[in-house]
């Protein structure tokens, strides 16, 4: 984390002000362990797989994604801390041991977002979840309710991209409810058209992946795998990119010992990883600029990314900046 800091400009002097403090960023992915890191910043948590009321994760995606927003870096002496170490955070367990999960609980997570927006006053939704093959079990239960394999394959793509579709407009009512939402463009690239379903939105976020010049050609680099645009037929996608290539972050399978925290971090790669940069230079500006819109936030965001050079469907408007989006 301390190599993507540098990168996106998070450790410049004019930054280092803006935590986070006072912002509540909601997460819905595979939960997230009580890492040192979190202190006690995590301030609600739901499952939406299994019944547990206290955080879990076992699966280490939504820890590791949780660290690269707000981790405090405490067992590393900060070398690891996230972009906001001081903002509040919402879990959501949506996706299982393994990472999958169905399109009812994500809608069930989202609905839990916006019942609770008052109550733990979030700005900010980060899903780093692509959804590109899952499938609910409604849909399952229709596909297997058809007698021909070709009509049961007709029929769960249809209802998947209906389901899609409806995923979509919660998560644009989401938005219209004042909450910013930043979205993985998804690892289906680099073919064109390949950004996640729940991308093709106009008003959310959608963050892809790019290492600048530092992994250009290594074979895990973002550009290997990076969701492209454009989303559906003419929506340019994505807006953003931020790094996502050999993260160290957070682990869920640290282990407390009488000498320190040990096995705390650990490497991971993906727009996953790109997408909580950006929420956490929200989460910087909202500090700054509480009275700002999530609009507001947006475009700022946007308008200070530095151009790559890149086509726009690799790019957007280009790599985060977080010190010209405090400006």
């Amino acid at each position: 984390m301390d190599r993507v800091r540098k990168l996106i400009h998070a450790e410049r002097e004019d930054v280092s002000p803006y935590t986070g403090a006072g912002v509540t960023v909601a997460i819905l992915d595979t939960g997230i362990a009580m890492h040192p890191d979190f202190a006690d910043r995590v301030i609600g948590f739901r499952d939406f797989v299994g019944t547990s009321r206290m955080p879990y994760d076992d699966c280490g995606h939504g820890t590791h994604v949780a660290g690269c927003l707000c981790g405090s870096g405490a067992c590393s002496g900060g070398l690891y801390a996230g972009v906001a170490p001081g903002c509040r955070i919402l879990s959501g367990k949506v996706l299982d041991e393994k990472g999958d999960g169905t399109i009812s609980n994500m809608a069930a997570g989202i609905e839990w977002i916006l019942d609770n927006q008052e109550l733990y006053q979030i700005k900010i939704l980060n899903i780093s979840v692509s959804m590109e093959a899952k499938r609910s079990m409604e849909a399952k239960r229709s596909m297997e309710a058809k007698r021909s394999m070709e009509a049961r394959h007709s029929m769960d793509e249809k209802e998947h991209v209906r389901m899609m579709q409806y995923l979509v407009a919660r998560l644009e009512r989401v938005w219209d409810a004042g909450i910013f939402v930043v979205v993985a463009a998804g690892n289906r690239g680099p073919a064109a058209g390949s950004i996640s379903p729940l991308g093709a939105s106009r008003k959310v976020v959608t963050v892809g992946c790019h290492d600048g010049i530092a992994c250009h050609g290594r074979k895990n680099s973002c550009e290997a795998y990076s969701g492209r645009g454009p989303a559906g037929t003419e929506l340019k996608k994505p807006d953003i990119v931020a790094p996502g290539t050999d993260i160290m972050s957070c682990s869920a399978g640290f282990r407390q010992t009488v000498r320190g925290c040990r096995d705390a971090y650990i490497i991971k790669n993906g727009t996953s990883m790109s997408t909580p940069l950006v929420a956490g230079a929200a989460a910087l500006c909202l500090q700054k600029y509480p009275e700002y819109s999530n609009e507001q936030i947006k475009r700022r965001i946007l308008w200070s990314a530095a151009d790559l050079g890149e086509a726009w469907s690799k790019q957007g408007w280009g790599m985060l900046d977080v010190e010209r989006a405090l400006r």
